[in-house]
């Protein structure tokens, strides 16, 4: 294991702790992440400094107030239609004679921003358009808190290509704690990693259970308020099955080495065990705010950043295997995982169709998954490692797109036959 590269996330990477407030490019910005960072940065303004905002359009209200309150240089949207009513929130915002923020529109807006002048850039974008956006800041040289993790999922090769060791900080809950255990200990020391699922809203269900869940239960998630896709995707543990991917992806880890324990509290975030027998939990109570602190704030911590535990209440925490024929997604992961190449970008694009088919009513809950397998089957051979290109990344999601829909029409034409 010592004679393997670097990982992307290093926690051992030494930072300059004195280097006096930091510029922030948040991208997401009315987004959960996004949100939730804004409020971090509003309460430490001698810390940090937001510089500039992107968010995909349909929220322009908020986005004018934070740009607002923020004093940003530049405000981004990708979509180009909404310009109109963003520039009027600003106004209506801003003082007479005050200069409104500089305006980007467009597919390309978010990415501009990324490589602009600043410290770090926290990409809190939901989906693969995250990773035009990833590419940018790690080029430009900008230390990149991580969120988005589809880019790094399906543009794994891209990204490795262009990191320096340690320049991405994870944000997601479950590698933020990763990335802390693992300061203990080099990395000859790690024997595995334990990445803990909360089980989202199904767990101790069976995959007959399953069959009968609607739209409205699986997005009643348990512990985290987060996305309608995310949550879904956390009822399915596909949100886990990335999770998989993404730590062998940070921390340069093999999958066989990397464990799923099911834990519904959400206290303990991740574990690291250690060859000596130690296993070290990192755990606060479910709160995104204390793993963006960490992504934007490293390796200084943030004080009071995020709740902490109440240890005059008793508690009582959980753990329990994975239940892989309940939930395959998992499973499913690891093996495009060890595929590389566009077999992980074609995961995760078909898997997005087909929760948009599942919360529009089209697709049933276990319908998801057998689509996905379905599609993955169906891709064949993915273009493999260093040959790996940003086009080859879109030309796999964009037939794993078109294919998931074809199947999951017939699945759903399949369904309204035999209620006939």
């Amino acid at each position: 294991m010592s004679d393997s590269p670097a990982p992307l996330a290093d926690p051992h990477i030494a930072f300059d702790p004195s280097e006096g407030r930091r510029d922030i490019v948040v991208l997401g910005s009315t987004g959960s992440i996004g949100t939730q960072a804004i409020d971090l940065v509003l309460r430490n303004p001698d810390r940090f400094r937001v510089t500039a905002l992107s968010a995909a359009g349909g929220r322009v209200d908020l986005l004018a107030e934070q740009a607002h309150r923020l004093r940003v240089r530049a405000v981004a949207v990708a979509r180009e239609d909404a310009v109109p009513a963003l520039r009027e929130a600003l106004r209506a915002r801003y003082g007479t004679g005050e200069p409104l923020p500089e305006i980007l529109a467009g597919p390309d807006a978010a990415t501009h921003l990324a490589a602009s002048a600043c410290h770090t850039v926290l990409n809190g974008i939901t989906g693969s358009i995250g990773l035009a956006p990833t590419l940018a800041a790690l080029e430009a040289g900008r230390t990149l808190a991580l969120a988005n993790k589809e880019s790094l999922i399906v543009g794994g090769p891209l990204v490795k290509a262009l990191a320096k060791p340690g320049q991405i900080i994870p944000v997601d809950s479950e590698h933020a704690a990763l990335f802390q255990a693992l300061a203990a200990g080099t990395r000859a020391d790690v024997r595995k990693l334990v990445v803990t699922a909360s089980g989202g809203p199904f767990r101790g269900r069976t995959r007959a259970e399953l069959s009968r869940v609607t739209p409205e239960d699986a997005l009643a998630h348990p512990t985290w308020a987060m996305g309608p896709v995310i949550t879904v995707n956390s009822a399915t543990l596909v949100n886990k099955g990335l999770e998989v991917i993404e730590a062998h992806l940070l921390y340069d880890i093999p999958f066989d080495r990397i464990e799923v324990v099911v834990h519904p509290q959400s206290y303990v975030h991740s574990m690291v065990e250690f060859t000596d027998g130690s296993t070290l939990a990192q755990a606060t109570p479910p709160d995104m705010r204390g793993p963006i602190a960490i992504g934007i704030g490293w390796p200084e911590r943030v004080p009071d950043a995020a709740p902490a535990f109440d240890w005059s209440t008793a508690s009582t925490w959980e753990f329990f295997p994975l239940d892989d024929e309940a939930f395959p997604s998992v499973a499913l992961a690891r093996h495009v995982g060890a595929l590389g190449g566009t077999a992980p970008a074609v995961f995760n694009a078909a898997n997005e169709e087909c929760v948009d088919a599942f919360l529009a009513g089209r697709l049933p809950f276990n319908g998801i998954m057998d689509t996905v397998t379905a599609v993955v089957g169906e891709h064949g051979t993915p273009v493999r490692g260093t040959s790996l290109t940003v086009p080859d990344v879109l030309e796999a999601e964009t037939w794993a797109r078109a294919r998931a829909r074809e199947l999951a029409a017939l699945a759903e034409k399949a369904t309204a036959e035999a209620r006939t």
